[in-house]
């Protein structure tokens, strides 16, 4: 029988024939393909999942990994921040301008001398007079003003060793204040502008001239910080003694030269036993007192001198007290002896007791120098 007689048949019957279309059956079987394909990938995805955890883990968030990276990230910001903004360490006290590094000794030299070489004996009764005398200055660390510009020539034929340390130190104990207060004031002014937001004409005038008194370079505040400060009282008492024999030689009896500076051009005195194809000669001054200052000034910028200075000024930072003992190591390249010069100093030092008057003060003699007492 035919499929069309089938048909017909199961019609008369009441049978209900639908017709299959060709479009369901393919988009059924499509749909059939596509549940199972997305099947079979989310079974995978689930498999691969905690392996893959932990792999990403171990390479990308690990806690100290994430540390590290955020930390060292920050440091770079701030870096590149600042890295115009802060001078580097070794920059500070860097270079030297020598143009007008000399010129208030210079004027020193310059002024008339009203000084008179007073024998050792006129010395020791003025003192006497004026009630000045080391002991009492050891137990109540007062000093009075008395300036003495010249040495006596008598001072080398004192024969008691305790007397004529006793007569140099009387000598230049006060010279040696004089300027460290000069210095006081200067960095207690200079303390004042650097606490301001906006500085007047006198004051920025003033900052010149102690930048190039300083010869510091770039006008650089840092620097002259470091370099406008004190040397302690035993230190340049010690000095002094070493390179003069306690005021008997003839650099200090002839030209007042306490501290035994060279220089290559200008006046000087030239050593006895030197070579004769030496060009240096030791430094003379009108007064002891220009030869105080020079000294000072000489440790302040001279770049033999750049450690001490950078001891002297953690020792302000951390104390605001400078000691001597410790500074003395930086001296060694003040003398040709090197270390030994510095074993000589601190010798000299611990001797005679020099750091008794580190906290001594100088009776004022204006309302400045009031305020320092």
């Amino acid at each position: 029988m035919k499929l069309s007689e089938i048909r017909k048949y199961l019609l008369a019957k009441g049978f209900k024939i639908s017709k299959l279309n060709k479009n369901t059956k393919t988009k059924e079987l499509k749909s059939l393909y596509l549940t199972t394909l997305f099947s079979l990938i989310l079974i995978s995805f689930f498999f691969i999942l905690p392996k893959g955890y932990q792999f990403s883990s171990k390479i990308f968030l690990t806690p100290e990994e994430i540390q590290n990276k955020s930390k060292l990230n920050f440091e770079n910001t701030i870096a590149k921040k600042n890295k115009e903004k802060i001078k580097p360490k070794n920059k500070v006290d860097e270079g030297i301008n020598l143009k007008n590094l000399f010129d208030d000794i210079f004027e020193l030299e310059k002024l008339p001398s009203s000084s008179v070489r007073l024998s050792a004996s006129t010395l020791e009764q003025l003192f006497k007079d004026e009630k000045y005398n080391l002991s009492d200055v050891r137990k109540n660390k007062i000093v009075k003003p008395i300036t003495i510009g010249l040495l006596p020539k008598e001072i080398k034929k004192i024969e008691s060793t305790k007397k004529r340390k006793d007569l140099f130190i009387k000598i230049v104990l006060p010279l040696v204040l004089e300027e460290n207060n000069r210095i006081k004031l200067d960095r207690k002014r200079l303390f004042v502008i650097l606490n301001k937001n906006n500085n007047t004409k006198s004051e920025k005038q003033w900052l010149k001239k102690k930048f190039k008194q300083y010869g510091v370079l770039n006008n650089d505040l840092s620097t002259l910080k470091i370099r406008m400060d004190e040397i302690p009282v035993s230190l340049a008492i010690a000095q002094a003694a070493k390179e003069t024999g306690w005021g008997t030689s003839r650099f200090a009896l002839e030209g007042n030269a306490l501290f035994g500076q060279w220089t290559w051009t200008g006046e000087g005195i030239k050593p006895a036993g030197a070579d004769s194809d030496t060009t240096h000669k030791v430094m003379k001054f009108k007064v002891l007192k220009a030869s105080v200052r020079a000294y000072q000034r000489n440790l302040n910028t001279h770049s033999s001198y750049k450690k001490f200075r950078k001891e002297r000024a953690i020792q302000r930072d951390n104390a605001e007290v400078l000691n001597s003992i410790e500074l003395v190591k930086y001296l060694n390249k003040y003398a040709e002896t090197g270390e030994e010069y510095t074993k000589v100093l601190k010798k000299i030092i611990e001797q005679n007791s020099l750091k008794d008057f580190d906290d001594a003060k100088m009776l004022p003699t204006s309302k400045k120098l009031k305020n320092l007492i």
